[in-house]
């Protein structure tokens, strides 16, 4: 049975990726780092400890960049799922051969991540460059109650592709 990831970080869909995992009865690990409550998300009746079909545990990390997708990817198995912002922590969970999904509903495949993170590179190398003559955008657009539809729709979708494979 699969495992749900959440890199719940600045992760806007939080809820919605745990109310999908008690759904599809699989457990859910919320990582973050110790900063913040992430047992605010939590059900006061939810499981929190391992056991058949849905349960939901809190992954504490220490603060400091990366941590929480470094002690993602040391959990992670074969066909695990992962929401993510990051297409690093994506990246190292596909190179895992587990699944990743973004929080606006892009389900990553390993033949588009290495283009996503060079894309990445690129904008950083850009930002850094004091030369850059035009402003930045702004960052990405506004996240909307569609995009949240979205990611419910496609995360819901891989679970489901995910509990089949691993009856067959």
């Amino acid at each position: 049975m699969p495992t749900l990831f959440i890199d719940a970080d600045a992760c806007p869909v939080t809820r919605e990726a745990i109310d999908c995992a008690r759904k599809a009865h699989i457990p859910c690990v919320i990582a973050g780092d110790s900063g913040h409550n992430l047992m605010r998300h939590v059900r006061s009746g939810d499981p929190t400890s391992p056991r058949e079909g849905f349960w939901v545990d809190v992954l504490s990390v220490p603060q400091g960049p990366d941590a929480a997708d470094f002690a993602i990817v040391s959990e992670l198995e074969p066909g695990d799922v992962v929401v993510t912002q990051d297409f690093g922590l994506a990246s190292m969970a596909l190179g895992r051969n587990a699944h990743a999904i973004g929080v606006r509903g892009q389900v990553y495949d390993k033949r588009t991540i290495d283009a996503l993170l060079m894309v990445r590179h690129a904008e950083k190398e850009a930002r850094r460059n004091p030369r850059r003559r035009t402003s930045p955008k702004g960052g990405p657009s506004a996240f909307t109650a569609q995009d949240r539809k979205h990611f419910s729709r496609n995360l819901w979708s891989l679970l489901e592709e995910c509990r089949l494979r691993e009856t067959i």
